[in-house]
């Protein structure tokens, strides 16, 4: 007998928030982004909802018109291995960029917090945008956006790589005969390619969910094969249940192409949910996180998948401006759908901004309508699940007291966990150690000492 499908739910724990103005909310706290009690009280809202996950984003690059949270906030491994002793069952998802670390970094880190967590640990694999990074790290310049794809396909496979240093049975341990690992059990990569040359092994073992779960957020070309190929969950920006639609519809078809089961893959839609009692607080709720977003706000954010681009240049009240290929080699699939909406419905410099930085209607209702429409996406070929962002200060907070019963009544999400790790919240295999596999398809294919007799 199968087991329903459910929902998979991340909580995206964003400090003071998105936007420049959410801060500014007579009730948010003014530290958040620091503030480890207020991501321990996110972090346990979502276990108690029983979420799948919470999230943390991260840039490497900053300036004077940055936003408050892109200022001043945690790096996300430190902040997530803090989580892990306050937390016992979800899991925990770091953004961590390819274009600026090394594998053998990013292995270790991702490894010690998946060790810490007790098999919690899932990677946001990112090839940042932000051309501005490049100048924190000593580098000339920023890799062109193709270049940055071949970076990441050989990062993650050498941190894979490296996840396998160790099989499972290989530390023994044993005390009596002096023998602390077996020496057949230890792999050394020796791995020479493109743009890393990492030898190994890893000096940590493998965790009881074997290797983290990998996360990724494409929409052009390279990062939708990229996701497809190499994600066992897909972030995605969606405007609409058609867009999402479309876009669930071709990473399941990619990934099949790429021989995997496309079951496997879950598509999570970025949603702001704005939640109420009652049509009255719904609309007050609403207003006051439109309030939150000026225009003047509105055009500094529009600016990030831009490559942080200045729009105050521009009239605010004529048409969009002809950008040419601006935003190709930062956020191109973001700043390509931006461009694309604006020529086909023709519309202005503000209407573009505001936007793009206030809420949008669909996820807005009572319990039971933004329930509706969560599971109308679920339902019909839209969503394996929700990244749940919060706009106001207790949005979470409204969300898993008012909307999480409704779900769980109607069957959509669990009520308890039935696994300990991430990977088996998401119902992922676990991962074979390659050099195990390789001997086990040795033992399987040599010949038994019978038929070596009779021969």
């Amino acid at each position: 007998m199968s087991t329903p499908r459910q929902l998979k739910l991340g909580a995206m724990v964003h400090g003071v928030g998105h936007g420049w103005g959410e801060w500014r909310h007579p009730d948010a706290v003014a530290d958040a982004s620091t503030n480890f009690q207020w991501y321990k009280d996110q972090a346990q809202l979502a276990e108690n909802a029983k979420f799948d996950f919470v999230f943390i984003a991260d840039s490497l690059h900053i300036h004077e018109k940055s936003s408050p949270h892109y200022l001043n906030r945690f790096e996300p491994l430190t902040i997530l291995s803090a989580l892990a002793a306050t937390t016992s069952k979800i899991g925990l998802v770091a953004t961590v960029t390819v274009s600026y670390t090394e594998p053998f970094q990013v292995a270790r880190q991702l490894s010690s917090l998946d060790h810490i967590s007790g098999g919690r640990a899932g990677w946001n694999i990112v090839t940042s945008w932000l051309s501005g990074t490049a100048d924190n790290f000593s580098k000339a310049e920023h890799p062109p956006h193709a270049v940055r794809y071949r970076i990441a396909k050989e990062h993650v496979a050498t941190v894979k790589g490296l996840w396998d240093s160790w099989e499972d049975d290989a530390l023994t341990r044993n005390k009596q005969t002096g023998e602390f690992f077996d020496r057949s059990k230890l792999h050394t990569l020796n791995h020479k390619g493109e743009f890393f040359q990492v030898k190994g092994p890893l000096n940590i073992s493998r965790s009881r969910q074997g290797q983290p779960v990998l996360f990724q957020a494409g929409t052009s070309e390279d990062g939708r094969n990229f996701a497809a190929e190499y994600s066992d969950a897909i972030f995605v920006h969606a405007e609409s249940f058609e867009e999402s639609k479309a876009y669930y519809a071709d990473l399941k078809r990619r990934a099949k192409g790429f021989g995997r089961n496309p079951d496997t893959l879950s598509i999570l839609p970025g949603i702001r949910p704005i939640v109420g009692r009652n049509p009255e607080e719904v609309e007050h709720r609403y207003q006051q996180a439109v309030d939150l977003v000026s225009i003047e706000d509105a055009i500094v954010a529009l600016g990030r998948p831009f490559n942080d681009h200045d729009f105050s240049q521009y009239p605010l009240d004529v048409p969009f401006p002809d950008l040419g290929d601006l935003g190709s080699n930062s956020q191109k699939g973001g700043s390509d759908r931006i461009k694309k909406q604006a020529r086909e419905h023709n519309l202005t410099l503000r209407e573009v901004a505001l936007d793009f930085s206030r809420p949008r209607r669909e996820f807005v209702g009572t319990a039971e309508q933004v329930a509706d429409q969560i599971q109308h996406w679920f339902e019909n070929g839209a969503s394996d699940g929700f990244i749940i962002n919060s706009l106001l200060p207790d949005g979470l907070k409204y969300f898993t007291e008012l909307v999480i019963p409704v779900l769980q009544k109607r069957g959509l999400q669990r009520s308890e966990y039935t696994g300990s790790t991430l990977r088996e919240h998401f119902g992922l295999e676990f991962p074979v150690n390659r050099y195990t596999a390789a001997r086990d398809d040795q033992t399987s294919l040599a010949p038994s000492h019978k038929a070596q007799v009779s021969a």
